[in-house]
């Protein structure tokens, strides 16, 4: 599949490929906020090796990609057919 080979491709690009795999996106442990953002400038600077805006994108990209149908079975929630169930097969 397509999609399968650029997720793999983005994982490499970022250096994740070999990262434990997870059965969600983002588990409940993570608490995220902007007082966790760098605040010494040695912090600063290893964040400027990483390009985070660029790997969200590519997230943004597959999530979007995969998820392309749902938007379009939706429609179909109060009478679906035998072939709108196959579609969300």
């Amino acid at each position: 599949m397509v999609i399968i080979s650029y997720i793999k491709k983005v994982l490499e690009r970022f250096n994740t490929n070999k990262a434990k795999p997870v059965a969600t996106p983002l588990g409940n442990h993570f608490k995220l906020s902007s007082h966790q953002s760098p605040l010494t400038k040695k912090e600063k600077e290893e964040m400027k090796k990483i390009s985070y805006s660029s790997a969200v994108r590519s997230l943004m990209y597959a999530m979007v990609c995969t998820r392309l149908n749902i938007g379009v079975v939706s429609t179909f929630l109060a009478n679906p057919e035998k072939e709108h169930r196959e579609v969300v097969k």
